[in-house]
């Protein structure tokens, strides 16, 4: 008995990292992926992200890419940055300023 619960653990342990490594990034990661990569060229702030991925076409390759975007305060002037981050790497795709 002792050992079908133990061969049991490791069946669904096993299958939780393989459903982990199959799994697209959260739209919650998405976003810390790409304050932190904004942060690298100075603070941030406000964030936001839509939780429902969408279609994005960027040099002709297709991406289902989560859509969001910052807000950075240079030289006393607020900007709005947006961006889209791949669903299913977690990479930012791509980023722009958007006029106010």
């Amino acid at each position: 008995m002792i050992l079908a619960a133990g061969l049991g653990a490791a069946a669904g342990y096993l299958a939780k990292k393989q459903m982990d490594t199959m799994q697209k990034v959260t739209p919650e990661k998405a976003l810390k992926n790409a304050k932190e990569a904004f942060k690298k060229q100075g603070p941030i702030s406000g964030s936001w992200i839509y939780m429902k991925p969408e279609d994005h076409e960027k040099n002709g390759l297709k991406y289902q890419a989560y859509r969001g975007g910052v807000t950075r305060n240079i030289d006393g002037t607020n900007k709005q940055y947006e961006f889209h981050v791949d669903v299913e790497t977690g990479a930012v795709i791509d980023s722009f300023e958007t006029a106010q």
